[in-house]
C-alpha cells in the first residue's frame, strides 16, 4: 500500500471494486464460473499489488503488463469464444449500464490521489479526464433507456460510444503517464498509484469491466437489440 495515504481513499476505492463486482453479478448472475474467474483474478492482482510486485519497473519482461493482459484475454474469451458468447448473450443491459455508476467514486478517488501526488493532473477532471460524465449520466440512461424505454436505440448507441471513448482516453493517458519504458507524459508527477494495492484494480479490473460493458451494449444496439 502507499504510505502516508489516508485510509478512506483506499476504502472508497475498494468499495468501488466491490460495487463493480456486484453490478456484473446482477447482470449475469447465472454464471458462477465467470464470476469465480473474476474473483480469482482480482484476488491474485490484490496479493501481487500488496506485495509491490508491479512497482518493479526494470525487469525484462516488465511486470506491469501482467496486470493488463489477463483481463484483456478474459474479455476476448467472453466476446469471441462459444461459451463466452453464451455468457455475454445472457447479460442484462440495464445492469451493465448501472455498472458505470462506479465511475463516480473512482473519479473522486483519482482526485484525492492527485492531491497526494500519486497521479498527474491530466488524470483528473481538471486535466484530460472527463469520465465522471459517464458515471453521472449512467442512472438516467439506465432508467429512461431500459426501464421506461423513452430513449431510442440511436441515443443509447451514441451514449455508449462516447463513454467508451472517454474511458479509453483516460486509459491511454494513464498508461503513458506511468513510470514505464513507454512513458510520454507527467514526468514530474507520474502515475504511480496504479502500481500499488488496492489501485492495481483500476487498470486490472474496473477499467476492463467498464470497457467490456460498453462493447456488449454497442454490439447489441448495432444488431438492433437493447
Amino acid at each position: 500500500m502507499i504510505s502516508d495515504l489516508p485510509f478512506y481513499i483506499s476504502a472508497v476505492f475498494i468499495f468501488s471494486v466491490m460495487l463493480s463486482l456486484y453490478f456484473i453479478i446482477k447482470a449475469g448472475a447465472s454464471s458462477v464460473v465467470v464470476i469465480g474467474i473474476m474473483v480469482l483474478l482480482i484476488t491474485l492482482q490484490g496479493v501481487l499489488g500488496y506485495n509491490k510486485f508491479f512497482t518493479v519497473t526494470d525487469t525484462v519482461p516488465p511486470r506491469f503488463p501482467f496486470l493488463i493482459i489477463p483481463p484483456v484475454l478474459l474479455i476476448l474469451y467472453l466476446l469471441f469464444s462459444k461459451n463466452g458468447k453464451h455468457y455475454t448473450g445472457g447479460l442484462n443491459s440495464t445492469w451493465l449500464t448501472w455498472l458505470h455508476v462506479v465511475r463516480i467514486p473512482v473519479e473522486i478517488v483519482l482526485f484525492w490521489l492527485f492531491t497526494y501526488k500519486q497521479i498527474p493532473q491530466l488524470m483528473i477532471w481538471e486535466g484530460r479526464n472527463f469520465d465522471i460524465i459517464s458515471g453521472i449520466t449512467a442512472p438516467f440512461i439506465a432508467y429512461f433507456g431500459y426501464r421506461k424505454h423513452t430513449l431510442n436505440k440511436t441515443t443509447l448507441l451514441v451514449w455508449n460510444i462516447i463513454c467508451l471513448g472517454l474511458v479509453l482516453n483516460i486509459l491511454v493517458n494513464g498508461l503513458l503517464s506511468a513510470p514505464l519504458p513507454f512513458q510520454q507524459f507527467a514526468f514530474d508527477q507520474p502515475n504511480v498509484a496504479v502500481m500499488y494495492f488496492p489501485f492495481v484494480w483500476l487498470p486490472g479490473f474496473i477499467v476492463p469491466l467498464v470497457i467490456y460493458a460498453h462493447i456488449v451494449c454497442i454490439q447489441r444496439l448495432v444488431g438492433g437489440k437493447k
